[in-house]
């Protein structure tokens, strides 16, 4: 049975609602809906699409990397936006990190995020290559 590992990155919410931030069996890693919220709670990049976006490809950077993964791993993103006249800002964002490896993606709008303040949430699903 291969094993699972269960990434954290310490938030409270992570234990209130009974998820992780990533999760790796094998050479798969999921990782959640990812906002911009730095380590003391708070959103960052407040009414900046363009900052909440590298901010959180930046965290899942972090929680890929704690699984054994880089970025070129990731094969898959999706990215939740609640003003779709704003995709292109985001869209911008994401191949600042992405325009090489060129995951599949999705980029869709939403009514709402959880929480006052964030413009945009993006999941992510990794691959690690075996040899």
């Amino acid at each position: 049975m291969t094993e699972r590992q269960n990434i954290s990155s310490g938030t409270t919410w992570e234990t209130i609602a009974g998820f992780s931030r990533a999760v790796r069996i094998g050479n798969v890693i999921h990782v959640s809906g990812t906002t911009a919220t730095d380590e003391n709670g708070h959103v960052v990049g407040l009414n900046d699409p363009y900052v909440q976006t590298s901010y959180i490809i930046r965290k899942i950077e972090h929680a890929l990397r704690q699984a054994g993964a880089t970025l070129t791993d990731v094969i898959r993103t999706r990215i939740y936006i609640t003003d779709v006249r704003q995709w292109e800002v985001v869209a911008r964002a994401h191949g600042e990190f992405f325009s090489q490896i060129r995951p599949a993606n999705t980029l869709v709008e939403v009514s709402a995020l959880v929480g006052d303040g964030y413009l945009v949430e993006i999941e992510a699903e990794a691959v690690i290559q075996t040899l």
